[in-house]
């Protein structure tokens, strides 16, 4: 008898929890995808805040077909000229409207990101000293796991990097601990993994203001908020505030794997001495992930994506609305719909599962269940998921 592809998972695949969810999924087409039984699920979360344009956009698909016909790797990160890498970087500084952030460094993923921010802060300021928030997460390789601001997630990986800093998220009082010592705040406009957490325009601009003061880099991570979700390109631009880097993944690849961080000349410019070669990569920038990503960007102008993402998210507030919801906070396409403990959030995602819907709960905020979908959902397909959401919570108020 073969060995099925579940078994192959059990037995070699690396576990990052003891309970996987374990879908076996053969295909996956705008916001479905569609399991080895041929039974679809609306993915409400897009993949953890990635196919923001839908799972295999046809743009996408044939702008890395393309690309497959002309080359893959080449060399290094930074040594060759490469059309779908500039034409990427050039359409990432036009669409953040910004005079200072004029320079791309294309990673891999998310973390890898954060990590070369993080670097390039230190180096440009020559200070160590680095701040994010309490319950924010911006990756889990050791550097980026060192800003995690939820000590139970990290304590098993200690030592990790030493002089880092929390802050409250959207608290005035504690931008005082931003100091000449500071090399850097790494912050989200929105707090993802913590449950959706807004802070106001007025927040972020005295946090600005202050690391004026203190010559500190404001390092912005959009990494879940960039490519749209919250209603404009990136989430700074409604809080009229430039980064001094901006950070970027997920959603900018289009389902294909790449990161970016992004920052004026002046600062970029550090990495490339003393020591030279001061940030490397072999495959960040893939020109197949460049490709992909560039049609993604285009993608979401062209076909005015960014138009209804306020209308969809009204939606969701306005249908969500059941005696045990508690709240449906959020900006955009990045929502939280919050229940009184982990045990219901988990009994109705797993009740949702059943009925065709994907959804999750945050890493900080287990008694919250994320809705993130793709931009492409429609209203239709809004009132779908909303409807089998309410049904499964009934369902579990009536089990209890």
């Amino acid at each position: 008898m073969a060995i099925t592809h579940r078994q192959l998972f059990l037995d070699h695949l690396a576990k990052t929890s003891d309970a996987p969810l374990a879908l076996e999924i053969e295909k996956a087409e705008h916001i479905y995808l569609y399991d080895d039984q041929g039974k679809s699920y609306m993915d409400l979360i897009s993949g953890i805040a990635v196919s923001n344009v839908g799972h295999r956009h046809p743009k996408v698909i044939a702008a890395i077909k393309n690309q497959l016909d002309a080359y893959m790797h080449l060399m290094v990160y930074g040594e060759y000229i490469q059309s779908p890498q500039v034409k990427l970087a050039a359409a990432l500084v036009k669409s953040t409207q910004s005079s200072r952030l004029n320079q791309v460094y294309f990673t891999n993923s998310g973390t890898e990101a954060v990590e070369g921010a993080m670097k390039l802060a230190k180096r440009y300021t020559g200070r160590t000293e680095v701040i994010s928030c309490f319950q924010a997460y911006h990756g889990a390789t050791q550097g980026a796991l060192s800003l995690a601001g939820d000590e139970n997630f990290k304590n098993s990986f200690r030592p990790l990097l030493p002089d880092i800093r929390h802050i409250r998220h959207g608290n005035v009082d504690d931008l005082a601990q931003i100091t000449r010592k500071t090399a850097a705040i790494v912050i989200e406009i929105v707090g993802g993994e913590s449950g959706v957490r807004l802070a106001s325009k007025s927040y972020f601009q005295a946090l600005k203001n202050r690391c004026i003061e203190t010559e500190c880099l404001l390092i912005i991570d959009e990494i879940q908020t960039g490519f749209g979700r919250t209603g404009t390109f990136w989430a700074f631009q409604a809080m009229d505030i430039e980064p001094d880097i901006l950070l970027s993944a997920k959603g900018m690849g289009g389902g294909m794997p790449i990161g970016a961080f992004m920052a004026p000349e002046e600062i970029m410019q550090s990495l490339t001495v003393r020591p030279v070669l001061g940030h490397i990569t072999t495959f960040g920038g893939h020109p197949v992930s460049c490709a992909a990503s560039l049609a993604t960007l285009e993608t979401i102008f062209e076909e005015h994506l960014l138009d209804d993402v306020e209308k969809k998210s009204q939606l969701f507030k306005t249908l969500l609305i059941h005696p045990k919801i508690k709240e449906v906070r959020g900006i955009g396409l990045m929502l939280a719909v919050e229940m009184d403990s982990f045990q219901t959030v988990k009994a109705v995602i797993d009740a949702c599962i059943e009925q065709g819907l994907i959804t999750d709960w945050f890493l900080f905020c287990d008694y919250s269940i994320r809705i993130a979908p793709p931009l492409v959902i429609t209203e239709e397909e809004i009132k779908i998921a909303c409807n089998v959401l309410l049904q499964a919570i009934q369902q579990i108020n009536q089990k209890n």
